[in-house]
């Protein structure tokens, strides 16, 4: 198993992060096996896989490039850079057009565990990659970021909320299916039989949630590391397709019953803000109503203050679905 060797001290300042190019490239993960995890990831491909496999059809080098890429068990490095935090996507694809054509295809060799096929034995496949994500960023992600990073935002809520609830290993064993602190600094970030990976003290260490179901380990040299993980279950199905039941609404108000469908998970008034889009003042008031009426009830984690439905709440909104 893929195990890296990490030391309190760089655990204890790694931080969590917003990166465009990691949502772009789990994108694009997703456009490639055209298949979605729940309604709005199929919702999403209706919309765009038309037109990505039109961009390939169009481009001979692009689809094998892609397969070659993602490899049997590894993503080619020069394909997938690590972000650095607080960069934009034109700044960390540009690592990506800065690779030198012998590079990128030794790299498609280890992604591959073989030969390269015949179309990929060329000197511009730096600059196909970047035109292909440029592509899947313009076209599919680009038009939903300020809406996904809001996503993505309420995610880093929650996890540090965890944080204080059950300390590091409960967040890094919840990432995604195969990490896990085994202790005595170790954290298993995949099941693969590589030989472990001691981090250098002072590396940077940094957690990127993505919205689609994607997540992989990647890293720039000793100096920085990323675990990029899908966001939590109720923020990444698409909350806004959820439908909140129209007798609730004319019960409570469209906003308030909103609210109390996402609280069958614990959140914090930031963190339903950022889900919502909502203003502060707006869900503070909506949530003080639920909580006069016995429907949520708050919970402390930490320096945090957690929302979540009561058995009263949890009732109301099964009865309305029901009807």
């Amino acid at each position: 198993m893929g195990l890296w060797q990490i030391d309190t001290d760089t655990l204890a300042r790694s931080r969590f992060v917003l990166s465009p190019f990691a949502e772009t490239f789990a994108s694009l993960k997703l456009l490639h096996t055209g298949a979605g995890a729940h309604p709005g990831e199929e919702a999403w491909l209706r919309a765009h896989l038309p037109g990505y496999r039109a961009r390939l059809a169009a481009d001979p080098v692009a689809g094998p490039l892609v397969r070659a890429a993602l490899g049997v068990s590894w993503i080619a490095d020069f394909f997938c850079p690590t972000s650095c935090e607080g960069e934009s996507f034109a700044e960390t694809v540009a690592r990506v057009r800065a690779t030198g054509a012998g590079q990128a295809r030794d790299n498609l060799r280890v992604s591959l565990r073989g030969p390269l096929p015949a179309a990929l034995e060329r000197d511009d496949l730096p600059e196909r990659a970047t035109a292909l994500l440029t592509w899947v960023w313009e076209e599919t992600v680009r038009p939903y970021w300020e809406r996904r990073r809001r996503i993505l935002e309420a995610d880093v809520v929650a996890r540090t909320a965890r944080v204080s609830q059950g300390g590091w290993a409960a967040v890094l064993d919840s990432l995604r299916p195969g990490t896990r602190w085994i202790g005595e600094s170790r954290f298993q970030v995949n099941a693969h039989a590589v030989p472990p990976r001691e981090i250098a003290a002072g590396a940077e260490l940094l957690f990127m949630p993505v919205t689609p179901r994607a997540g992989w380990v990647s890293w720039e040299g000793r100096e920085r590391y990323a675990v990029v993980y899908p966001c939590l279950g109720v923020l990444a199905e698409d909350h806004d397709r959820r439908p909140v039941p129209a007798g609730l609404g004319a019960l409570v108000g469209a906003a308030r019953a909103g609210l109390l469908v996402l609280l069958a998970t614990p959140m914090s008034t930031t963190h339903l803000v950022a889900v919502t889009g909502q203003k502060l003042g707006s869900v503070g008031r909506h949530l003080r109503v639920l909580l006069d009426a016995g429907l949520v009830e708050r919970r402390r984690a930490g320096r945090s203050v957690l929302y979540v439905r009561t058995a009263a709440g949890e009732v109301l909104v099964q009865a309305s679905r029901a009807r």
